[in-house]
């Protein structure tokens, strides 16, 4: 009995001992809210959120209640164990934080226009940060690849050929470049039915092409693996031909390269500004290099994308 009282002790600590699902917690005990309603109010994933709200439920800190083809989630209040209560009450008592209040703030705005408005209009004006069926970034990013024209382009840093899978149809002729041999083996299965795409293994800081060969190059979220930004940058610049395109999308400059290291980058972002002026000094003419997003979950990395024209 003894095991079976820690073990189960064990198991509500476990449950409360979680920022998320003290958030949670925290926003139920005040609203009744559905698991669409607390990805919104919580900008969180939906699988995410479930997941949560699964072992709250195990351990008999929330209740769910059913209505129509959703699920309403509220605290147990009524309902909780006394051990769960103590420990609720007590973490509840001394709870202050600025994640919290705006939680509860955003919960305000939902549930005052959960009758009145439909999803789509509660959420005017901040629409690209939330899910819905069927509009994704992946869908609209397939749609508008139809747009896409271009007769020679270099793709730097291509990596498993994501983004070739998607432009290469309207190219006559596409290269994926990539130090990775892994990586290209990769992009050959995923392009395999695709003729115009070539795949050619090499460093981005000293390219195999002659100058001025490709009407368009991108550099998409590859700069910061560079060890030399600026010679990868102008390597780029040299096979530009005149008139030709060069885009560009990588973070912002930040400080959390504990995160980012974690994924192979050497370097911690760049400031647009730099961009325009190693862009500028070297013929090229920035059309716009600026923050396009901001990612919702912390530390929020930035991401600037910048074009430029070789004049």
């Amino acid at each position: 009995m003894i095991a079976a009282s820690l073990d189960a002790h064990l198991a509500l600590l476990g449950a409360l001992g979680d920022a998320t699902r003290l958030r949670l917690c925290a926003l139920l005990s005040a609203f009744e809210l559905s698991v669409i309603e607390l990805t919104t109010v919580m900008e969180l994933g939906q699988s995410k959120v479930s997941t949560h709200l699964a072992r709250l439920k195990e351990q008999g800190l929330v209740l769910d209640r059913k209505v129509s083809t959703s699920s309403y989630y509220r605290l147990n209040e009524g309902g909780m164990a006394a051990p769960a209560r103590r420990v609720w009450e007590a973490l509840l008592a001394t709870l202050d934080d600025a994640t919290v209040q705006s939680d509860q703030q955003r919960a305000e705005r939902v549930v005052a226009a959960r009758d009145s408005n439909s999803w789509p209009e509660r959420m005017a004006g901040e629409l690209e940060r939330h899910y819905s069926p069927g509009r994704t970034w992946e869908s609209l990013a397939r749609s508008f690849a139809g747009l896409f024209k271009a007769q020679e382009v270099l793709d730097i840093g291509a990596g498993d050929g994501t983004i070739a899978e998607l432009l290469a149809r309207r190219s006559r002729r596409y290269v994926c470049l990539d130090l990775s041999a892994k990586l290209l083996d990769a992009a050959q299965a995923r392009l395999t039915r695709m003729p115009q795409v070539s795949l050619v293994r090499g460093d981005m800081h000293a390219l195999p092409f002659s100058s001025e060969r490709f009407e368009l190059v991108l550099l998409s979220n590859v700069l910061a693996y560079a060890s030399e930004p600026a010679r990868a940058l102008d390597e780029a610049l040299r096979v530009v031909k005149p008139g030709g395109e060069l885009l560009i999308s990588t973070l912002h400059k930040h400080d959390h390269m504990d995160i980012a290291a974690q994924y192979g980058h050497r370097q911690p972002g760049f400031e647009p500004r730099w961009l325009k002026r190693r862009l500028s000094a070297r013929g090229m003419t920035v059309l716009s290099c600026d923050v396009s997003s901001r990612e919702r979950t912390r530390p929020h990395f930035e991401v600037v994308t910048c074009f430029a024209q070789k004049g």
